[in-house]
Protein backbone atom coordinates (compact mmCIF):
# COMPACT_ATOMS: atom_id res chain seq x y z
CA UNK A 1 0.00 0.00 0.00
CA UNK A 2 1.58 3.42 -0.70
CA UNK A 3 -0.28 6.56 0.16
CA UNK A 4 -0.59 9.60 -2.23
CA UNK A 5 -2.70 11.84 -0.03
CA UNK A 6 -4.53 11.87 2.98
CA UNK A 7 -7.14 9.55 1.36
CA UNK A 8 -5.76 7.85 -2.06
CA UNK A 9 -4.13 5.23 -2.03
CA UNK A 10 -2.50 3.17 -4.78
CA UNK A 11 -3.16 -0.01 -5.07
CA UNK A 12 -1.70 -1.45 -8.17
CA UNK A 13 0.52 -4.34 -9.19
CA UNK A 14 4.19 -4.42 -11.34
CA UNK A 15 3.99 -7.04 -14.44
CA UNK A 16 7.93 -7.73 -14.84
CA UNK A 17 6.91 -11.30 -16.91
CA UNK A 18 5.23 -9.93 -20.13
CA UNK A 19 7.40 -9.36 -22.62
CA UNK A 20 5.22 -7.40 -25.20
CA UNK A 21 2.75 -5.08 -24.48
CA UNK A 22 -0.41 -5.83 -26.46
CA UNK A 23 1.31 -8.66 -28.14
CA UNK A 24 3.52 -5.97 -29.87
CA UNK A 25 5.38 -3.89 -27.71
CA UNK A 26 8.57 -4.67 -26.07
CA UNK A 27 8.67 -4.40 -22.49
CA UNK A 28 12.21 -4.53 -21.65
CA UNK A 29 11.31 -3.69 -17.89
CA UNK A 30 7.84 -4.56 -17.46
CA UNK A 31 4.56 -2.42 -17.14
CA UNK A 32 2.34 -1.38 -14.08
CA UNK A 33 -0.81 -1.64 -13.57
CA UNK A 34 -2.18 1.00 -11.65
CA UNK A 35 -5.67 1.60 -9.31
CA UNK A 36 -6.32 3.68 -6.47
CA UNK A 37 -8.51 4.18 -3.48
CA UNK A 38 -10.46 7.15 -2.85
CA UNK A 39 -11.15 6.39 1.03
CA UNK A 40 -14.21 8.55 2.57
CA UNK A 41 -17.40 8.26 4.12
CA UNK A 42 -17.76 5.96 0.75
CA UNK A 43 -14.92 4.03 -0.87
CA UNK A 44 -14.28 4.11 -4.84
CA UNK A 45 -12.07 2.22 -6.31
CA UNK A 46 -10.53 3.67 -9.68
CA UNK A 47 -10.27 1.50 -12.51
CA UNK A 48 -8.58 -2.00 -11.75
CA UNK A 49 -5.86 -4.37 -12.93
CA UNK A 50 -4.96 -7.03 -15.30
CA UNK A 51 -7.11 -10.31 -14.24
CA UNK A 52 -3.96 -12.54 -14.09
CA UNK A 53 -3.07 -10.29 -10.76
CA UNK A 54 -5.90 -10.16 -8.93
CA UNK A 55 -5.03 -11.56 -6.04
CA UNK A 56 -1.77 -9.18 -5.30
CA UNK A 57 -4.24 -6.36 -6.14
CA UNK A 58 -7.15 -7.97 -3.71
CA UNK A 59 -4.24 -8.10 -0.97
CA UNK A 60 -3.08 -4.43 -1.98
CA UNK A 61 -6.92 -3.32 -1.40
CA UNK A 62 -7.28 -4.56 1.54
CA UNK A 63 -4.28 -3.71 3.08
CA UNK A 64 -5.94 -0.40 3.24
CA UNK A 65 -9.69 -1.25 3.63
CA UNK A 66 -9.17 -4.17 6.28
CA UNK A 67 -13.09 -5.96 5.51
CA UNK A 68 -14.47 -2.49 5.14
CA UNK A 69 -16.72 -2.69 1.82
CA UNK A 70 -15.73 -0.94 -1.09
CA UNK A 71 -19.14 1.34 -2.71
CA UNK A 72 -18.15 2.52 -5.98
CA UNK A 73 -15.15 1.22 -8.73
CA UNK A 74 -14.47 3.63 -11.46
CA UNK A 75 -13.75 2.64 -14.95
CA UNK A 76 -12.00 4.97 -16.58
CA UNK A 77 -11.13 2.63 -19.70
CA UNK A 78 -12.18 -0.51 -20.57
CA UNK A 79 -9.31 -2.35 -22.19
CA UNK A 80 -8.63 -5.66 -20.38
CA UNK A 81 -5.70 -4.37 -18.86
CA UNK A 82 -7.25 -2.26 -16.11
CA UNK A 83 -11.11 -3.56 -16.34
CA UNK A 84 -10.03 -7.62 -16.22
CA UNK A 85 -10.96 -7.95 -12.68
CA UNK A 86 -14.24 -6.84 -12.52
CA UNK A 87 -16.02 -9.67 -12.92
CA UNK A 88 -13.79 -11.05 -9.88
CA UNK A 89 -14.19 -8.11 -8.46
CA UNK A 90 -18.10 -8.48 -8.11
CA UNK A 91 -17.60 -11.92 -6.41
CA UNK A 92 -15.60 -10.51 -3.63
CA UNK A 93 -17.42 -7.27 -3.58
CA UNK A 94 -20.82 -8.16 -4.66
CA UNK A 95 -22.44 -4.87 -3.56
CA UNK A 96 -19.87 -2.64 -5.43
CA UNK A 97 -21.37 -0.48 -7.70
CA UNK A 98 -19.62 0.18 -11.47
CA UNK A 99 -19.23 3.67 -12.55
CA UNK A 100 -18.84 4.33 -16.35
CA UNK A 101 -20.21 6.03 -19.52
CA UNK A 102 -22.72 4.28 -22.16
CA UNK A 103 -19.83 3.25 -24.28
CA UNK A 104 -18.45 1.78 -21.06
CA UNK A 105 -21.43 -0.51 -20.27
CA UNK A 106 -21.58 -1.53 -23.92
CA UNK A 107 -18.25 -2.79 -24.36
CA UNK A 108 -18.52 -3.91 -19.88
CA UNK A 109 -21.78 -6.65 -21.25
CA UNK A 110 -19.56 -8.10 -24.38
CA UNK A 111 -16.23 -8.36 -22.28
CA UNK A 112 -17.65 -9.41 -19.03
CA UNK A 113 -21.27 -10.07 -19.06
CA UNK A 114 -21.76 -7.74 -16.64
CA UNK A 115 -25.09 -5.72 -16.92
CA UNK A 116 -26.64 -4.98 -13.06
CA UNK A 117 -24.93 -2.57 -10.05
CA UNK A 118 -24.22 -0.16 -12.98
CA UNK A 119 -24.16 4.22 -12.62
CA UNK A 120 -24.15 5.99 -16.14
CA UNK A 121 -22.28 9.29 -15.92
CA UNK A 122 -22.00 12.22 -18.51
CA UNK A 123 -19.24 14.49 -19.35
CA UNK A 124 -19.68 16.93 -16.54
CA UNK A 125 -21.44 14.68 -13.65
CA UNK A 126 -20.05 13.94 -10.67
CA UNK A 127 -20.78 11.71 -7.38
CA UNK A 128 -20.13 12.75 -3.48
CA UNK A 129 -18.10 10.62 -1.12
CA UNK A 130 -18.13 12.55 1.65
CA UNK A 131 -16.08 15.75 1.51
CA UNK A 132 -14.30 14.64 -1.19
CA UNK A 133 -15.96 14.38 -4.99
CA UNK A 134 -15.54 12.19 -8.32
CA UNK A 135 -16.28 14.73 -11.34
CA UNK A 136 -16.08 12.69 -15.08
CA UNK A 137 -14.77 14.29 -17.82
CA UNK A 138 -15.32 11.65 -20.97
CA UNK A 139 -12.57 12.02 -23.32
CA UNK A 140 -13.18 9.75 -26.29
CA UNK A 141 -10.83 8.43 -28.75
CA UNK A 142 -8.10 8.85 -26.14
CA UNK A 143 -7.94 5.91 -27.13
CA UNK A 144 -10.93 3.74 -27.33
CA UNK A 145 -14.03 5.26 -27.85
CA UNK A 146 -15.75 5.31 -24.00
CA UNK A 147 -12.38 6.94 -22.44
CA UNK A 148 -12.91 9.50 -19.45
CA UNK A 149 -11.23 10.61 -16.64
CA UNK A 150 -11.49 11.22 -13.50
CA UNK A 151 -11.20 14.45 -11.35
CA UNK A 152 -10.84 14.39 -7.51
CA UNK A 153 -9.98 17.91 -5.91
CA UNK A 154 -7.08 18.81 -7.24
CA UNK A 155 -5.79 15.26 -8.34
CA UNK A 156 -6.50 13.80 -12.47
CA UNK A 157 -7.11 10.09 -12.24
CA UNK A 158 -6.18 9.91 -16.10
CA UNK A 159 -7.02 6.39 -17.69
CA UNK A 160 -4.23 5.51 -19.97
CA UNK A 161 -3.53 9.15 -20.79
CA UNK A 162 0.05 10.37 -19.27
CA UNK A 163 0.78 6.72 -19.05
CA UNK A 164 4.48 4.95 -20.27
CA UNK A 165 6.15 1.25 -19.70
CA UNK A 166 8.08 0.40 -17.43
CA UNK A 167 7.18 -1.40 -13.70
CA UNK A 168 7.41 0.53 -10.89
CA UNK A 169 11.02 -0.05 -8.51
CA UNK A 170 9.69 0.88 -5.41
CA UNK A 171 8.55 4.39 -5.31
CA UNK A 172 4.84 4.96 -6.83
CA UNK A 173 4.92 8.65 -7.40
CA UNK A 174 7.99 11.05 -9.46
CA UNK A 175 9.64 12.82 -6.78
CA UNK A 176 10.49 9.54 -4.78
CA UNK A 177 12.36 8.28 -8.07
CA UNK A 178 14.82 8.79 -11.13
CA UNK A 179 12.57 9.41 -13.82
CA UNK A 180 15.19 9.43 -16.31
CA UNK A 181 14.25 5.86 -18.01
CA UNK A 182 10.08 7.50 -18.58
CA UNK A 183 10.73 10.28 -21.02
CA UNK A 184 11.58 7.99 -23.34
CA UNK A 185 9.28 5.51 -22.62
CA UNK A 186 6.62 7.82 -21.84
CA UNK A 187 7.11 9.04 -25.91
CA UNK A 188 7.28 5.27 -27.25
CA UNK A 189 4.12 4.09 -25.90
CA UNK A 190 2.24 7.89 -26.77
CA UNK A 191 3.36 7.56 -30.29
CA UNK A 192 2.77 3.29 -30.73
CA UNK A 193 -0.35 3.53 -28.32
CA UNK A 194 -1.76 6.88 -28.83
CA UNK A 195 -0.34 8.13 -31.20
CA UNK A 196 -2.42 7.68 -33.94
CA UNK A 197 -5.59 10.33 -32.05
CA UNK A 198 -3.58 13.32 -31.99
CA UNK A 199 -6.87 15.09 -32.28
CA UNK A 200 -9.08 13.75 -29.72
CA UNK A 201 -5.76 14.30 -27.18
CA UNK A 202 -5.78 17.88 -28.36
CA UNK A 203 -9.50 18.24 -27.14
CA UNK A 204 -9.10 16.28 -24.59
CA UNK A 205 -6.34 18.84 -22.87
CA UNK A 206 -8.38 21.53 -24.26
CA UNK A 207 -11.45 19.63 -21.71
CA UNK A 208 -8.90 19.78 -18.88
CA UNK A 209 -6.89 23.46 -19.12
CA UNK A 210 -6.99 25.90 -16.49
CA UNK A 211 -7.85 22.99 -13.76
CA UNK A 212 -5.08 22.85 -11.00
CA UNK A 213 -3.56 19.54 -10.59
CA UNK A 214 -1.24 18.51 -7.84
CA UNK A 215 -1.20 14.62 -9.39
CA UNK A 216 -1.77 12.45 -12.43
CA UNK A 217 -2.90 9.16 -11.44
CA UNK A 218 -2.09 7.09 -14.80
CA UNK A 219 -2.92 3.25 -15.13
CA UNK A 220 0.71 3.17 -16.49
CA UNK A 221 3.76 4.50 -15.12
CA UNK A 222 5.00 7.35 -12.31
CA UNK A 223 1.98 8.52 -10.22
CA UNK A 224 2.94 12.78 -11.11
CA UNK A 225 3.39 15.23 -9.25
CA UNK A 226 6.64 16.65 -8.96
CA UNK A 227 6.93 16.75 -13.26
CA UNK A 228 3.54 17.48 -14.29
CA UNK A 229 3.93 20.60 -16.48
CA UNK A 230 6.59 18.52 -18.16
CA UNK A 231 4.39 15.64 -18.60
CA UNK A 232 1.34 17.84 -19.70
CA UNK A 233 3.67 19.92 -22.38
CA UNK A 234 4.82 16.24 -23.44
CA UNK A 235 1.22 15.09 -24.40
CA UNK A 236 0.36 18.46 -26.23
CA UNK A 237 3.78 18.06 -28.28
CA UNK A 238 3.28 14.43 -29.18
CA UNK A 239 -0.94 14.82 -29.82
CA UNK A 240 -0.23 17.93 -32.15
CA UNK A 241 3.14 16.16 -34.02
CA UNK A 242 5.80 18.61 -33.42
CA UNK A 243 9.24 17.54 -33.98
CA UNK A 244 12.64 18.30 -33.43
CA UNK A 245 14.75 19.11 -36.42
CA UNK A 246 16.67 15.71 -36.54
CA UNK A 247 16.80 13.18 -38.80
CA UNK A 248 15.98 9.36 -38.56
CA UNK A 249 17.35 7.23 -41.07
CA UNK A 250 15.77 3.45 -41.79
CA UNK A 251 16.98 0.78 -44.03
CA UNK A 252 17.03 -2.54 -44.70
CA UNK A 253 19.49 -4.73 -46.31
CA UNK A 254 20.53 -8.21 -46.75
CA UNK A 255 24.28 -8.24 -48.09
CA UNK A 256 24.95 -4.69 -46.87
CA UNK A 257 24.55 -3.09 -50.20
CA UNK A 258 21.59 -0.81 -48.33
CA UNK A 259 22.88 0.06 -45.47
CA UNK A 260 26.53 1.18 -47.21
CA UNK A 261 24.09 3.56 -48.82
CA UNK A 262 22.45 4.60 -45.83
CA UNK A 263 25.90 5.62 -43.87
CA UNK A 264 26.62 7.84 -47.18
CA UNK A 265 23.57 9.61 -46.78
CA UNK A 266 23.97 10.16 -42.55
CA UNK A 267 27.50 10.84 -43.37
CA UNK A 268 26.63 13.63 -45.75
CA UNK A 269 23.72 15.16 -43.45
CA UNK A 270 25.69 15.28 -40.67
CA UNK A 271 28.48 17.32 -42.44
CA UNK A 272 25.78 19.63 -43.68
CA UNK A 273 24.82 20.03 -39.74
CA UNK A 274 22.34 17.88 -38.94
CA UNK A 275 23.28 16.79 -35.47
CA UNK A 276 20.32 15.04 -34.03
CA UNK A 277 20.70 11.59 -36.73
CA UNK A 278 19.67 8.17 -35.37
CA UNK A 279 19.95 5.32 -37.73
CA UNK A 280 17.67 2.04 -37.80
CA UNK A 281 18.13 -1.39 -39.37
CA UNK A 282 14.44 -2.45 -39.79
CA UNK A 283 15.33 -5.96 -39.22
CA UNK A 284 16.93 -5.35 -35.75
CA UNK A 285 15.43 -2.97 -34.40
CA UNK A 286 11.68 -2.92 -33.16
CA UNK A 287 10.00 -0.91 -34.94
CA UNK A 288 7.82 0.58 -31.55
CA UNK A 289 11.55 2.40 -31.26
CA UNK A 290 11.37 3.36 -34.94
CA UNK A 291 7.86 4.95 -34.80
CA UNK A 292 9.00 6.77 -31.30
CA UNK A 293 11.41 8.21 -33.33
CA UNK A 294 9.44 9.26 -36.32
CA UNK A 295 7.32 10.76 -34.30
CA UNK A 296 10.79 12.87 -32.56
CA UNK A 297 12.08 13.85 -35.83
CA UNK A 298 11.14 15.99 -38.64
CA UNK A 299 12.91 13.89 -41.52
CA UNK A 300 12.86 10.81 -42.47
CA UNK A 301 14.54 8.72 -44.55
CA UNK A 302 14.17 4.94 -45.66
CA UNK A 303 15.83 2.52 -48.08
CA UNK A 304 15.26 -0.76 -48.65
CA UNK A 305 16.35 -3.83 -51.38
CA UNK A 306 13.74 -5.10 -53.78
CA UNK A 307 12.92 -8.04 -52.85
CA UNK A 308 10.52 -11.01 -54.65
CA UNK A 309 9.32 -8.15 -57.02
CA UNK A 310 8.28 -6.35 -54.31
CA UNK A 311 9.66 -4.13 -51.51
CA UNK A 312 11.55 -5.47 -48.78
CA UNK A 313 8.94 -7.35 -45.69
CA UNK A 314 9.88 -5.36 -43.16
CA UNK A 315 10.18 -1.38 -44.80
CA UNK A 316 6.90 -2.53 -46.33
CA UNK A 317 5.51 -3.26 -42.30
CA UNK A 318 7.25 -0.36 -41.04
CA UNK A 319 5.13 1.93 -43.74
CA UNK A 320 2.15 0.40 -43.29
CA UNK A 321 2.87 0.84 -39.45
CA UNK A 322 3.38 4.94 -40.00
CA UNK A 323 0.59 5.22 -42.27
CA UNK A 324 -1.72 4.03 -39.47
CA UNK A 325 -0.58 6.72 -37.27
CA UNK A 326 -1.84 9.39 -38.62
CA UNK A 327 1.76 11.36 -38.16
CA UNK A 328 1.50 14.54 -39.97
CA UNK A 329 4.54 17.28 -41.13
CA UNK A 330 7.04 15.30 -42.03
CA UNK A 331 9.51 15.60 -44.49
CA UNK A 332 10.72 12.01 -46.86
CA UNK A 333 13.45 11.05 -48.87
CA UNK A 334 14.05 7.57 -49.93
CA UNK A 335 16.25 4.96 -51.80
CA UNK A 336 16.48 1.58 -52.95
CA UNK A 337 18.73 -1.22 -54.34
CA UNK A 338 18.12 -4.51 -56.64
CA UNK A 339 20.30 -7.18 -58.18
CA UNK A 340 17.83 -7.66 -61.23
CA UNK A 341 14.59 -6.33 -61.01
CA UNK A 342 14.01 -3.09 -59.72
CA UNK A 343 10.61 -2.22 -57.57
CA UNK A 344 11.87 -0.83 -53.95
CA UNK A 345 12.27 2.91 -54.94
CA UNK A 346 8.70 2.55 -57.10
CA UNK A 347 7.34 0.76 -53.70
CA UNK A 348 8.31 3.16 -51.54
CA UNK A 349 7.01 6.01 -53.53
CA UNK A 350 3.40 4.41 -53.74
CA UNK A 351 3.44 4.38 -50.04
CA UNK A 352 3.98 8.30 -49.79
CA UNK A 353 2.19 9.57 -52.60
CA UNK A 354 -1.25 6.77 -51.18
CA UNK A 355 -0.90 6.74 -47.64
CA UNK A 356 1.69 8.49 -45.78
CA UNK A 357 1.72 12.02 -47.59
CA UNK A 358 4.61 13.49 -46.41
CA UNK A 359 6.91 16.41 -48.26
CA UNK A 360 9.25 14.88 -50.29
CA UNK A 361 12.75 15.64 -50.17
CA UNK A 362 15.47 15.49 -52.51
CA UNK A 363 15.70 12.63 -55.44
CA UNK A 364 15.37 9.60 -54.91
CA UNK A 365 18.32 7.28 -55.30
CA UNK A 366 17.92 3.80 -57.16
CA UNK A 367 21.44 1.73 -57.27
CA UNK A 368 21.72 -1.29 -58.73
CA UNK A 369 23.21 -4.21 -57.09
CA UNK A 370 26.02 -2.09 -55.41
CA UNK A 371 27.53 1.34 -54.64
CA UNK A 372 29.34 3.44 -57.63
CA UNK A 373 30.68 6.49 -57.98
CA UNK A 374 27.14 8.18 -59.33
CA UNK A 375 24.99 6.61 -56.91
CA UNK A 376 26.95 7.14 -54.07
CA UNK A 377 27.07 11.27 -55.21
CA UNK A 378 23.38 10.31 -55.53
CA UNK A 379 23.42 9.26 -51.82
CA UNK A 380 25.27 12.65 -50.56
CA UNK A 381 23.12 14.80 -52.46
CA UNK A 382 19.60 12.86 -51.06
CA UNK A 383 21.37 13.34 -47.25
CA UNK A 384 22.32 17.23 -48.27
CA UNK A 385 19.24 17.81 -50.26
CA UNK A 386 17.65 16.91 -46.30
CA UNK A 387 19.75 18.53 -44.46
CA UNK A 388 18.88 21.86 -46.47
CA UNK A 389 14.94 21.49 -46.00
CA UNK A 390 15.83 20.80 -41.59
CA UNK A 391 18.03 23.59 -41.16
Amino acid sequence: MKQITDKIYYVGVNDRNKTLFEGLWPLPNGVSYNAYLVVDEKVALIDTVEVDFFMPFLENIREVLGDRPIDYVVVNHMEPDHSGSLALLRQFYPGIEIIGNKKTFDMMAGFYHLTTGLKEVKNGDSIALGALSLNFVLTPMVHWPETMVTLCGTTLFSGDAFGCFGALNGAIIDEHMNCDYFWDEMERYYSNIVGKYGTPVQMALKKLAGVPLDYICSTHGPVWHQYIEKVVATYDRLSKYEAEPGLVICYGTMYGNTERAAEVIARAASEAGVKNIVMHNVSKTHHSYIIRDVFRYKGLIVGAPTYNTGLYHEMDVLLSELSQKDIKGRYLGWFGSYGWASKAVAEIAKWNDEKLKYEAVGQPVEIKQSLTPETFAQCEALGRAMAEKLL
